[in-house]
């Protein structure tokens, strides 16, 4: 009798989200609201106030910045400034979390085909993995397709482009939107316990197929390491 196939051998490929996931990139989100700020006579607010929110990008660092939200009068004006703002820092202090290159080779070395699926739109994403050199064989943005996460379209559309069923997909991601959106494709997912998770997460209650403690714990749940 053979064994029994272990839990993940049907995967072959893994999605990732981006920020807070793969890279971390809170302080230079941070640093274009601060600007913000300071250019209207206000406080910089410490970093250690934007860094729970990172994932959630403008609106996120708007919230923190200047109490507003999208609906608010001074909403848009706002984040096109914040945006166009960041984009001329964004690749300052961003870099990979510690033991994600690592990990990534080992995927690769596994022949386990990856990629990321980010709210980030194309006009921030794609340079900044170039830039990064992530080496990444697919970039699904939060603009390419019609709708973002939690919607599952993107992840579908990465899963398309690597010629690989969303069953046979893990998804990972720091926020409770990732889980559904992987749920929803039909993908097995995880969270990265180490990324913007918000003051009030509770990712016990996310229902998630796996928790990621640190980069590196990933290679372990699938038996790679």
């Amino acid at each position: 009798m053979s064994a029994p196939a272990p839990p993940w051998s049907h995967l072959r490929a893994v999605l990732f989200d981006l920020d807070g996931t793969l890279i971390d990139s809170a302080q230079d989100l941070g640093r274009a609201a601060n600007a913000m700020r300071v250019a209207r006579g206000l406080a910089p607010l410490p970093m250690a106030r934007y860094r729970p929110h990172g994932g959630s990008g403008a609106r996120g660092m708007l919230a923190q910045a200047f109490a507003t939200a999208p609906g608010r009068p001074d909403y848009d004006a706002l984040k096109q400034e914040f945006l166009d703002r960041y984009e001329g820092l964004m690749y300052d202090n961003t870099r990979a979390f510690a033991g994600i290159e690592a990990e990534l080779a080992g995927l690769a070395a596994a022949g386990l085909a990856w990629g990321i699926v980010t709210n980030k739109a194309e006009r921030f994403a794609l340079p900044l993995v170039a830039a990064l050199r992530l080496g990444a064989a697919t970039v699904v943005c939060g603009d390419t397709t019609a709708c973002a996460k939690p919607h599952p379209a993107p992840l579908r559309e990465a899963a398309r482009r690597l010629g690989v069923a969303p069953r046979a997909c893990l998804y990972v991601g720091d926020d409770e939107r990732d889980v559904i959106a992987g749920r929803a494709a039909g993908m097995a997912t995880a969270v990265a316990a180490w990324g913007y998770l918000g003051a009030e997460a509770d990712i016990g209650r996310w229902n998630a197929d796996a928790q990621l403690r640190a980069p590196g714990s990933l290679l372990k749940l699938l038996g790679l390491a």
